[in-house]
């Protein structure tokens, strides 16, 4: 097994515990009318990033499952009719309300790698009466749609868990339409510090080691074919490590 292969492994088994926690949480909530407890107790990630109105719409257990480090749907300015992709979409959370945005002329897809957390997702999204979303199985690195597909792609924490970043970007641009545009939020090192800097702020799978500098994000998306990048720093994580809002945009012409 090769160094990727064991962080990728590391990562699925991560998600998938905590699929299954929010899961056996979830099934004591129906008989004891209790809410499984949120995964994440750190303000700077879960679901305290969410606007209570957004919350109190959905499923606790897709609530309950979120794990990531801002809130990528208030960002994107999501409007009635588009196709939306989140990356890593995990529990649900960013699926289901991205679909309440778009409305019934619009769709909501998720990609998420782990069996579990789809199987969460599902469930969520059927106790939320959401007909237009669909949960898909693949790697954020080979994202299982046709290219021109969707309008907006989003994602919650996940690209600084990828082994494959430039690819991942590359693939976010070829899944958009011309004109289509990229609204993310990701844990970002400031550009003063070294991969081993970062490795010393926290794990690979809790987020931290993993995380591009802000130069690096917008290299890599200029690599990619997106103009306009943005990375704008919200919130610190660790120290010299932030919550970012990323936005890029696809050419029209492309």
């Amino acid at each position: 097994m090769t160094d990727s292969d064991d962080l990728l492994e590391r990562v699925r088994r991560r998600y998938a515990e905590a699929a299954s926690t929010v899961a056996g949480g979830g099934a004591g909530a129906a008989c004891c009318d209790r809410a499984p407890a949120p995964l994440e107790s750190d303000p700077s990630f879960g679901s305290a990033l969410y606007a209570a109105d957004d919350r109190d719409g959905l499923p606790v257990a897709a609530v309950a499952a979120s794990l990531g480090c801002g809130n990528p749907t208030a960002v994107a300015d999501l409007r009635p009719g588009e196709r939306v992709l989140d990356l890593g979409s995990g529990g649900g959370i960013d699926v289901l309300l991205s679909a309440k945005r778009v409305g019934e002329s619009g769709f909501a897809y998720g990609v998420d790698m782990t069996a579990e957390m789809l199987g969460l997702a599902r469930a969520n999204a059927a106790r939320a009466g959401a007909h237009n979303v669909e949960f898909l199985q693949g790697t954020i690195e080979d994202i299982p749609l046709p290219g021109a597909t969707v309008d907006v792609v989003i994602s919650n924490c996940v690209i600084n868990l990828s082994v494959d970043k430039p690819k991942v970007l590359r693939e976010m641009f070829r899944v958009l339409v011309p004109g289509g545009r990229i609204g993310i939020s990701d844990v970002v090192a400031e550009d003063r510090l070294s991969d081993e800097q970062r490795a010393e702020r926290g794990s690979y799978v809790g987020c931290i080691a993993g995380a591009l500098s802000r130069q690096e994000y917008l290299d890599g998306l200029a690599a990619a074919g997106f103009v306009a990048a943005d990375v704008r720093f919200t919130h610190p994580v660790a120290d010299g490590m932030h919550s970012a809002i990323i936005r890029a945009t696809k050419p029209a012409s492309s």
